[in-house]
């Protein structure tokens, strides 16, 4: 996709607001994708309503990996025959998807992947992964490339997620790719690179966004791009959720500093997850993204840290963004204190608005209609929704990968937003992709 601002104006929305609550009923928010996560995501919690952080917590990286040659054939296997699959990381989000991908019943994890050795043990007993196609260390993943898989879902930390996705399509893997899909502006332009090659290469590139592939997200923001609202005029987004990777920070503090503390507290590290507004706020700004269809001009924001953690990842962050037609998103979010859970999106028309709520609530009203959803469950059924897609993509033979070029968008989308903070000043998108500032993460000490 091309990365310059179109300056195209944003589409047409409408909704009604929904009242304010403690702790909504829905599934609201999004935790780690590594250690903190038992098999079962939902262990432990106390009896009440499972929040999407409660769900998601501490989930491991993880990636699904398989290639078809083509339609009629699975490494010369009939097209009715499973796809094989390779996780790539093994943490409890890992885990927990290729568990969906099981459930499917149209693939086979046959290969898995982590840099430590305990977790990649853990999944292939777990998918029964022969202990010979259990891969560690930094390029464990290519040797897993090497093997007879059809493709690859990755779901590592987002820092190594370009990387891993070019060396998939290079060594003619479909991928399945979660979000966020990079974590500076250059991993977001090999991505995009990714997937015009895949593309070329008749290959399969999807990125997982859970509400992108739920039928009353898709449903709303279909009405809204049909006009139901009239000309778009403001909006608001907001991910707020309560203090959580404690584990996380518990273990990172027995040995501060070192490579390998840092990969197992991926998720309170800058680099490797993005900061907060990349690797979780995505969700809420990938909304507003969608529904405004549009790349922001220019961003101003702010935040900080109330947290006491050791990582050096922001909790707090604010920030108005510019689009095309005098429209104005203001943004927010918090992953501290307690009592207050939502992921949420809402959008001003002429003639309407639109209010959604991750996990909740989903609608469309204006002067003339309305459309009421709901999107119960959305964590596992926007995931089922996409291997499905994907599944079908594949044998199919299906390569148009429509939802690479949003996922980029809205990826950069956060990191303007997160450079705007940081300086606590107005960055526009042009500034961005000059300056496109690259992260590091220091590999010195870690087992190839």
């Amino acid at each position: 996709m091309p990365l310059a601002s179109s300056r195209q104006g944003a589409a047409t929305l409408a909704g009604a607001p929904a009242a304010p609550r403690a702790r909504p009923p829905a599934a609201k928010t999004e935790s780690a994708k590594m250690s903190e996560a038992p098999d079962n995501p939902s262990a432990g919690i106390p009896q009440r309503t499972l929040t999407r952080r409660h769900f998601v917590a501490g989930a491991g990286a993880a990636a699904v990996s398989f290639t078809i040659l083509k339609p009629g054939s699975v490494w010369g296997a009939e097209a009715n025959e499973k796809i094989n699959l390779g996780l790539i990381g093994c943490g409890g989000r890992g885990r927990w998807i290729a568990n969906l991908f099981q459930k499917h019943g149209g693939y086979n994890v046959s290969a898995v992947f982590d840099y430590f050795q305990d977790r990649a043990d853990a999944a292939g007993e777990k998918l029964q992964a022969p202990a010979a196609s259990r891969f560690t260390g930094l390029s464990g993943y290519k040797r897993l490339l090497e093997q007879k898989v059809d493709a690859v879902a990755i779901e590592s930390p987002p820092y190594f997620h370009p990387m891993q996705a070019a060396d998939a399509v290079d060594a003619g893997k479909h991928v399945y790719l979660a979000k966020p899909i990079a974590v500076d502006a250059p991993g977001c332009q090999t991505i995009a690179a990714s997937g015009q090659k895949a593309t070329a290469k008749k290959l399969c590139f999807l990125a997982d966004f859970q509400t992108r592939a739920h039928p009353a997200y898709q449903e709303a923001v279909k009405r809204v791009h049909d006009g139901m609202i009239g000309r778009l005029i403001s909006g608001e987004a907001a991910y707020f959720c309560d203090l959580y990777f404690k584990a996380m920070d518990a273990e990172y503090r027995k040995n501060a500093g070192q490579p390998e503390a840092r990969l197992r507290a991926w998720a309170v590290d800058r680099v490797l997850s993005g900061d907060l507004i990349t690797e979780q706020n995505i969700h809420a700004l990938d909304v507003a993204a969608w529904i405004l269809n549009a790349e922001p001009i220019s961003a101003y924001g702010s935040g900080g840290r109330a947290r006491d953690y050791l990582g050096d990842c922001w909790d707090h962050f604010a920030v108005i963004f510019y689009y095309p037609n005098n429209v104005l998103l203001s943004f927010s979010s918090k992953q501290v204190g307690f009592g207050y859970d939502d992921i949420m999106c809402r959008v001003y028309g002429d003639k309407g608005t639109i209010d959604t709520h991750y996990a909740g609530k989903v609608w469309v009203r204006s002067d003339e209609d309305a459309f009421n959803g709901d999107s119960a469950n959305l964590y596992e059924v926007g995931a089922v929704n996409n291997i499905a897609t994907f599944h079908h993509s594949v044998t199919s033979g299906d390569y148009s990968n429509p939802t690479v070029a949003p996922s980029v968008r809205s990826n950069l989308t956060t990191i303007l937003g997160r450079m705007a903070a940081y300086g606590r000043r107005e960055v526009t998108w042009a500034d961005m992709l000059r300056k496109n500032e690259k992260f590091e993460f220091p590999t010195n000490g870690l087992k190839a």
